[in-house]
């Protein structure tokens, strides 16, 4: 449960898609060991389309978005923009998740002898910094990129929902919460989250967010 493969889940749900969901127990390498063969990390999301196999989250969207969405979800190599949507598409992930994971593990995923508190402090603070970038953009417009909603509002819409889950929201620039607000009314969103949800009951999955798991 909205664990980084909410961000496909939430691109499928975008964009009308048909899809099979597939809900695993946190954390899958320990939980589920039989989808070691599916990802050898043990780690979500897999995306299987035909041939296409995929553990990226942001990759993944991308994907998706360029197959289904062309100059919509996915802005097109020949607009002006692209280069900026690749970049926050993977500043996303590799910018804004990476030192909240150092959060999580060191603040709540590890047994109480082995948390790390001036970790969790100081990556909480690498985090917030980093949203700079995103309070300039999204002070001024809507979305990211293009005037337009894309994958890259998915990215980092998705790093917001973790920082949410941490308890970080009250020290987020407030144009990066009004951005992040808006984004939680779209349908997509909304309808990802109760098929993470629905997908959970119906298979025997807590429902209780990865990130809170401890």
């Amino acid at each position: 449960m909205s664990a980084r493969s909410f961000r496909p889940l939430w691109t499928l749900e975008e964009l009308e898609l048909t899809y099979q969901i597939v809900m695993l127990p946190f954390p899958p390498r320990a939980c589920s060991p039989e989808y070691m063969q599916i990802n050898p990390l043990g780690t979500v999301p897999a995306y299987i389309d035909g041939t296409t196999r995929m553990t990226e989250s942001a990759a993944i969207c991308e994907f998706i978005a360029m197959r289904h969405s062309l100059g919509d979800l996915a802005i097109a190599p020949n607009e002006s923009e692209y280069g900026e949507y690749l970049n926050w598409v993977h500043f996303g992930e590799a910018t804004l998740t990476f030192p909240q994971t150092l959060v999580l593990r060191y603040g709540r995923f590890e047994p109480i002898d082995r948390q790390l508190p001036q970790v969790v402090q100081d990556y909480s603070r690498w985090f917030l910094s980093r949203l700079r970038g995103v309070e300039r953009k999204v002070s001024s417009h809507r979305y990211l990129c293009a005037d337009r909603f894309t994958v890259a509002d998915i990215s980092v819409g998705y790093a917001l929902m973790l920082a949410q889950y941490l308890g970080l929201s009250d020290r987020i620039p407030e144009a990066v919460r009004e951005y992040w607000a808006e984004l939680q009314e779209r349908d997509g969103f909304k309808k990802a989250l109760a098929a993470q949800e629905k997908a959970a009951v119906e298979q025997g999955v807590s429902t209780t967010p990865a990130p809170l798991t401890s």
